[in-house]
């Protein structure tokens, strides 16, 4: 077995074993306190976060997936190991247009002041739906996250709802305009959270990013 094998061998193990609902927080003073790295999962409103979550920790419930846009309002916290090894964040998705205006600015300004203030947060993932490529939206949280000096690596969700031919476009598109952001970390995932393509893969990068 190679270093490459035990790594990703010793990734599934760690989220296959304890992780449990922490809190939601729906505003900054109820963070928990920064006792642990944190990977944080940003994308628009049904980018599919709580599938991939659900697929990464081969659960089928732990992040309540919903056909309603918009539904998760605050940062919710998971627990990854016992004792306690990292932390992963749920973020409210973003872009939903018919989201009352207040709504969508405190959900701007909770990740905007979560992104600049954490310092136990150690990679965002942006999802970025394959079938629509980057939206202005997408654009808007990349420039934050270059802001604020988050590394982040993009996470192209539903890669088994179009052609091989239609992904590869999408990745080369994706990473030329992501080596033009100075936080993007040049690995990009295609990820499936129906078939599980992709996922070993970013279970590593969440881990590799975590201890180092």
């Amino acid at each position: 077995m190679t270093e490459a094998d035990d790594q990703t061998e010793a990734a599934r193990k760690l989220f296959s074993g304890p992780i449990d609902f922490l809190k939601s927080a729906p505003r900054l003073e109820h963070l928990p306190a920064p006792d642990a790295p944190e990977i944080a999962f940003a994308g628009r409103s049904n980018v599919g976060k709580s599938s991939l979550i659900n697929a990464l920790t081969n659960r089928s419930k732990l992040a309540r997936a919903s056909n309603t846009p918009g539904r998760t309002q605050e940062l919710n916290y998971f627990d990854v190991g016992r004792p306690l090894v990292f932390r992963l964040v749920d973020m409210p998705g973003y872009g939903f247009a018919e989201a009352p205006k207040d709504m969508v600015k405190r959900w701007r300004f909770l990740i905007n002041d979560y992104l600049r203030g954490r310092q136990v947060l150690k990679r965002a993932l942006v999802l970025v739906d394959a079938r629509h490529g980057l939206k202005d939206v997408d654009r808007d949280v990349m420039a934050m996250l270059d802001k604020a000096a988050v590394s982040y690596n993009i996470v192209l969700t539903k890669a088994d709802k179009i052609k091989p031919t239609e992904l590869a476009g999408t990745l080369d598109a994706v990473r030329n305009e992501a080596a033009r952001h100075p936080a993007s970390h040049p690995a990009i995932f295609p990820t499936s959270a129906e078939t599980g393509a992709g996922i070993a893969d970013l279970r590593t990068a969440i881990v590799e990013a975590v201890i180092t």
